[in-house]
């Protein structure tokens, strides 16, 4: 703090502190602790508390090393600031371990500023300061404070940044022990959700994110669990996925590239997010077409019917024996002839249309059917197999060998 040179009774213009000045406030400092202490304690009775605990020592020490500190600073302004500066960041961790703002301790800092100023004024009558002496002690006693508040924010910012981390940590594990997929003791999920402050909900739905995606965490809601840091990125919301959590999830995943599970009781959270990731797959080998953001309830009977793909060769093996023996080109025509006719149950002129055949290329197909698969195509229940078989394949051909 530059020295001003000037006598302390002159009019001066507004500057820095003559060094002389610290010989005079030195003497004020026991009284005007005490002074501070009392209307701080008055004004947040939260500190009154705190100065008649066990921490009351400590933080006396650091009220009178912010005070000497300032004096030493007029005296000599190269003085070290080294104890004064820990006792600041102390202030602010401390706030930040009580779980408090940084509200109170900048008040309480401002407020005995003005209380030294104050005493100062009193003072200054005495000494016969000049105005521009005292506009030049006020500047620098708040811009000390500014000081002083800077250095505890440091302090608070330290333990939010060290308390974030540890939380994200317990938040991640907390989602990996609910999406195990197998009995996990209640007691341990009811463990984390108290070192966490998370309430363990009736319902939850699980979105599954390309891993290239960005997952912005800050704007996702603070309920919402994340491990953007997994091979594949996924979210648990609780409860449903309403217009609101929409809104959320287009803003915490910005570039799209997202599969929303079913929302289904909190022990079935495994399967939601499965199917998500599931539905992510079938984007990505073509059966299912492309969208920032995928609902797993529009897809519903596909995810069924390509859930196995070897049990499905099995079954087409089963279902399909009958034109086995034939000609590929003949087989062909004939299975996409009977999905046509399963699909519509239409007329032969309606499924020429589609298949662009003539009307009694199909019918002559159909009769071939019947002959081939006699009661397959009557029983209900071999022609709903057969039907599961020939739709599941069709999905499958979009995907090509992907999903062989």
């Amino acid at each position: 703090m530059p020295r001003l040179i000037q006598p302390l009774d002159t009019g001066d213009p507004l500057g820095p502190l003559p060094q002389e000045f610290a010989a005079i406030m030195r003497p004020e400092l026991p009284s005007l602790i005490k002074e501070i202490g009392m209307e701080v304690t008055r004004a947040y009775p939260e500190y009154a508390r705190l100065l008649n605990g066990p921490n009351g020592t400590s933080i006396r020490m650091g009220v009178e090393q912010s005070l000497s500190s300032f004096v030493d600073l007029v005296a000599e302004p190269s003085s070290p600031t080294v104890l004064r500066d820990d006792m600041c960041r102390r202030f602010g961790r401390f706030e930040a371990y009580e779980g408090r703002t940084m509200d109170a301790l900048q008040g309480a800092y401002r407020l005995g500023a003005r209380v030294a100023l104050r005493r100062a004024k009193k003072v200054g009558r005495s000494y016969h300061f000049s105005p521009a002496l005292m506009l030049s002690f006020a500047d620098a006693l708040f811009a000390y404070v500014d000081e002083l508040e800077s250095l505890s924010r440091e302090g608070y910012l330290e333990v939010q940044a060290q308390s974030d981390q540890q939380g994200e940590a317990v938040r991640r594990r907390l989602l990996h022990l609910i999406l195990t997929g197998r009995p996990v003791p209640r007691s341990a999920i009811a463990e984390l959700c108290e070192q966490t402050g998370w309430t363990l909900p009736e319902q939850v739905t699980l979105v599954a994110v390309r891993a290239p995606s960005g997952l912005d965490r800050i704007s996702a809601d603070h309920d919402v669990l994340i491990d953007p840091g997994d091979p594949q990125p996924h979210l648990l919301i609780p409860g449903p996925m309403d217009d609101a959590r929409r809104e959320m999830l287009d803003r915490t995943i910005p570039g799209g590239g997202a599969a929303i599970g079913l929302t289904v009781p909190t022990a079935l959270a495994a399967d939601s997010i499965r199917w998500a990731r599931r539905v992510l797959e079938l984007v990505d080998a073509g059966v299912i077409d492309d969208a920032p953001v995928i609902l797993c309830e529009d897809h519903l009977i596909t995810l069924w019917l390509l859930s196995d793909t070897a049990l499905l060769d099995q079954l087409a093996e089963r279902e399909l024996a009958a034109v086995s023996g034939i000609s590929t080109t003949r087989r062909e025509r004939l299975i996409e002839t009977l999905r046509i006719w399963l699909d519509t149950r239409g007329t032969a002129a309606q499924m020429g249309e589609l298949l662009d055949v003539h009307p009694q290329t199909v019918r002559y197909r159909m009769r071939s059917l019947e002959a081939i698969f006699g009661d397959q195509l009557t029983d209900p229940e071999s022609r709903f197999s057969t039907e599961a078989v020939l739709r599941a394949l069709q999905l499958r051909s979009r995907g090509g060998q992907s999903l062989n």
